[in-house]
């Protein structure tokens, strides 16, 4: 068998016993093996189409590193793919490799772009000792909001560790000399897939309708025949579930019955989440179960995430016929399918609607064509004219791919955070020594380089620079000492944390005034800073009870929005009322709810930091509670139960005080198993309790 000839054996064996369906490599890892990419310890990026194998070429690198005695870091921007990945490359532990999320206590370990962030900062002799990061997404250094952390961990990884091989894995990008002048790397482009893409601009007139849901519905059909699935993208989390409904009910009656029993198992899998939880189904959990009964199912944030990933695993498996989602996915997990349906073209920003970029188009197209299954992946953009088909055709189709530029001086929190991390981490002390970070940059090459603009760049820098300082002393985060600029307690928690700076700022003026502990008051500043997850509103309903609820906390709100939803949300929360009577209460995606609760508890914990920091100690048992309320969902009678008994919970808890009351003492185990849910490890854990108070 002929697998990857110019590729060390030890590599070699591990590959085929860790992915057995390669047989042997495609045209697109052979050009990058042949370029020396084994041989040599040069960077390197490596643009591939999606599915052509690039994580197994990051992975030769890496095992090339771990094999010699070496480290590796495999970069992701996304937990979820971090997980994937974690799972993933678990199979090499049969072969000594140990695999985790830290490089402290892995030989290779999986991190976000965040954590591998805080390495460059904080960790030195840790990083030193990589000898490889492969950086996965790494065309998402042109992304705005964690394009900067990728583009400054680079740089100041190149300072600290220089003898570190970067390995970039990246989708094809236009301006790829510019990148690969600053990343100082080889470059390996090449169009293989595995599954040949056909692009199509669809139009309504075509099917004779002027709805562009009938035109998903006839590719959905034809999956049926052709026993193949579909991915359909979508503007907003509303139209993820119209779009669902309608396409559930159009093709219900064309579902064979074994695929109808399928379904249902799904269906069924769904509804358990909730149950499991201590919650009644949620309106939107029936939807979304009811679509699943005929194979449709929609994905986005107000999910609970159990239902997320089963409705992932059961795509993978071949139980769902289609998924409608917002384009977030594409960069969420690894789902292909044999078609992909880009319905909308437009996405929701704080200026309105705007045309996504060609490059998305691209990314979501590179969905279609699941490798191993299909012999031809098709993408299909819908419009709803034949006028609008041309242009479209024209602007995606034949359209060339935007530029890649760095965020990082639009993205105002980035600069303050680079600055804040790099006095924090004693790589710089004046705007002298911040500037040369900030030249270094990908950003700061390519002012440096662009013939327009290069005569202004350094100037240009220096004001960026000189007005992030300014905000920076105005408050408090840092100050300028006869030694040099230094981080304050306030700076020093920032840098430690990847906390927005207007989130600090917010919190600690809120600190400042504080007078007593306010729990409306309070959990309302944290549903206003950039940090905390958001719990939407579902539609167009009344608005009315969160506003009178926003009003019984003595809170004044001009308009409710979601920081409004959430605040009254994590509030009943903490009063244990459950997902199902808080959507029914306030029509608010609930199944978020405990994602948010946990980042707000999170959160009580960093302004119990800042309180501290401005020696303000009075309120840290309070915080401390209301951080575990928050957790658990609990009133602050049942906190030491929950806390003291692991795997508990609140909802036996309460069972549990209301049947025996708060003294557990004279209780037997037998009698306490009458609660449900309770079995006999869990009573003798409580009885422990007990009896040690």
């Amino acid at each position: 068998m002929v697998i990857m000839e110019n590729i060390p054996d030890n590599i070699k064996t591990i590959i085929k016993e860790t992915y057995p369906y390669i047989k042997e490599m495609n045209p697109a890892q052979k050009a990058v093996v042949e370029s020396g990419y084994l041989k040599n310890e040069s960077n390197y990026i490596i643009a591939i189409p999606t599915a052509s194998g690039k994580t197994v070429l990051g992975v030769m690198a890496a095992l090339q590193s771990i094999l010699n005695g070496g480290k590796a870091v495999y970069a992701a921007p996304l937990i979820s793919i971090q997980n994937e990945k974690v799972k993933e490359f678990k199979k090499f532990e049969e072969h000594g490799i140990s695999v985790g999320r830290h490089p402290s206590s892995s030989d290779l370990s999986i991190m976000v772009f965040e954590s591998f962030d805080a390495l460059t900062r904080f960790s030195w002799n840790t990083l030193r000792d990589v000898d490889t990061i492969i950086i996965d997404e790494f065309h998402m250094i042109g992304e705005f909001s964690r394009g900067p952390t990728l583009e400054c961990a680079i740089t100041r990884a190149k300072i600290i560790n220089p003898k570190m091989r970067i390995v970039a894995l990246s989708a094809t990008l236009n301006n790829m000399k510019e990148i690969q002048e600053w990343l100082e790397c080889e470059v390996v482009e090449h169009d293989y897939r595995p599954v040949p893409l056909t692009k199509e601009v669809l139009n309504t007139e075509m099917f004779s309708t002027k709805n562009k849901n009938d035109v998903v519905c006839k590719i959905v059909e034809e999956s049926i025949e052709n026993n193949s699935q579909a991915l359909s993208f979508v503007s907003t989390r509303r139209f993820t579930e119209s779009l669902a409904d309608y396409v559930a009910d159009k093709i219900g009656k064309k579902i064979a019955k074994e695929d109808k029993e399928k379904f249902q198992i799904v269906s069924d899998k769904i509804l358990e989440v909730p149950e499991k939880k201590g919650s009644l189904p949620t309106s939107t959990c029936l939807r979304l179960a009811e679509c699943c009964k005929n194979g449709t199912a929609f994905h986005h944030a107000g999910l609970f995430n159990e239902q997320k990933e089963i409705i992932e695993d059961e795509f993978r498996a071949g139980n769902l016929l289609m998924i409608t989602a917002t384009p977030s996915l594409m960069y969420g997990v690894n789902l292909p399918s044999r078609s992909v349906i880009i319905r909308d073209y437009t996405r929701w920003t704080a200026q309105g609607p705007q045309s996504i970029p060609v490059f998305d188009y691209e990314q979501m197209s590179g969905r279609a064509g699941r490798p191993q299954y299909d012999n031809e992946g098709y993408s299909y953009l819908i419009a709803k004219s034949l006028d609008e088909a041309y242009e479209l055709q024209d602007k995606y189709v034949n359209g060339e791919v935007e530029d890649t530029n760095s965020k990082l001086i639009e993205n105002k929190d980035a600069v303050y955070k680079q600055i804040i991390a790099q006095i924090a981490s004693s790589l710089a002390n004046n705007p002298v020594e911040i500037q040369e970070f900030f030249n270094k940059t990908f950003y700061g090459h390519q002012m440096t380089n662009n013939e327009h603009m290069s005569a202004f760049a350094e100037e240009s820098l220096k004001y960026e620079i000189e007005n992030a300082l300014e905000f920076l002393i105005a408050n408090g985060i840092i100050q300028a000492t006869p030694e040099g600029l230094k981080v304050t307690g306030i700076g020093n928690l920032i840098a430690k944390s990847n906390y927005a700076v207007e989130t600090a700022v917010k919190l600690k003026e809120y600190a400042n005034q504080m007078e007593e502990l306010d729990i409306g008051s309070l959990i309302y500043q944290l549903a206003l800073t950039p940090d905390l997850p958001l719990i939407s509103f579902k539609g167009r309903k009344s608005k009315d009870p969160v506003r009178e609820k926003i009003a019984s906390l003595g809170l004044f709100a001009v308009d409710i929005g979601n920081s409004e939803a959430t605040t009254v949300s994590l509030i009943e929360w903490m009063n244990e009322r459950n997902e199902y009577e808080i959507e029914n209460a306030y029509y608010v995606y609930a199944a978020s709810t405990r994602r948010s609760a946990y980042e707000a508890s999170l959160l009580i914990r960093f302004l119990k930091n800042i309180l501290e920091v401005l020696g303000k100690y009075s309120y840290s048992k309070n915080l401390d509670y209301l951080s575990a309320r928050l957790y658990y969902g609990t009133k602050e009678d049942l906190i030491p139960l929950v806390l003291g008994i692991k795997r508990l919970g609140r909802k036996k808890a309460r069972s549990l005080v209301k049947t025996f009351g708060e003294d557990l003492r004279p209780y037997t185990e037998k009698q306490l198993q009458k609660i449900d849910g309770i079995g006999p490890k869990l009573a003798k854990k409580i009885k422990e309790y007990s009896n040690n108070l």
